[in-house]
């Protein structure tokens, strides 16, 4: 086997290059770059609720309330819309994490205990697959635990990079966030 000097400069060009692609994606995989999926699916996750909630009208939303026997439906319906936007936007944006997670929690245990505990944990039920695609049935708990994890885990591991309880915190010290 002939190798000319093209061919060796371009396997040592390969291999410089793999060791630096390799450093980028070790200094990428830190822990400290977590949060940022976290906070992209549960933020954006909770103000698509809300968001949905909203569109189809909060009184919809507070009919379904009263059939589950929520005290102040409407007003329920309003925070629950509320918390699911803002509590959504503060995640996304990893803005005042601490103060946000506690109304987050509340919506999702009340989902939770009210409504889908009774359907089991998983929240993917093939009922059927027709020719127009698959049917399935009421959601369990699983996803309200999912969502409950990763707030739990922003609360007690920090916003991650680019989020403004990080920049509050550089600025004004670690407590400014609360």
């Amino acid at each position: 086997m002939q190798f000319s000097f093209g061919q060796c400069h371009h396997r040592s060009s390969l291999l410089s290059n793999h060791w630096v692609s390799r450093a980028m994606f070790n200094r990428l995989k830190s822990s400290s770059w977590a949060p940022i999926a976290l906070r992209l699916i549960v933020g954006f996750g909770f103000m698509q609720h809300g968001y949905t909630k909203l569109l189809k009208g909060p009184d919809r939303f507070a009919s379904i309330l009263h059939a589950l026997n929520v005290p102040a439906p409407h007003l329920m319906a309003w925070l629950t819309i509320l918390v699911e936007l803002l509590g959504g936007l503060a995640v996304l944006l990893g803005a005042f994490i601490r103060l946000a997670s506690l109304p987050m929690a509340v919506v999702l245990l009340t989902a939770m205990f009210t409504v889908h505990l009774r359907y089991g944990f998983s929240s993917i039920k093939i009922m059927a697959v027709t020719s127009a695609g698959a049917t399935f049935g009421p959601p369990g708990y699983e996803c309200d635990l999912i969502y409950l994890a990763c707030v739990i885990t922003l609360v007690l591991g920090g916003s991650g990079p680019f989020s403004i309880d990080g920049f509050l915190a550089k600025r004004w010290g670690p407590n400014s966030t609360a």
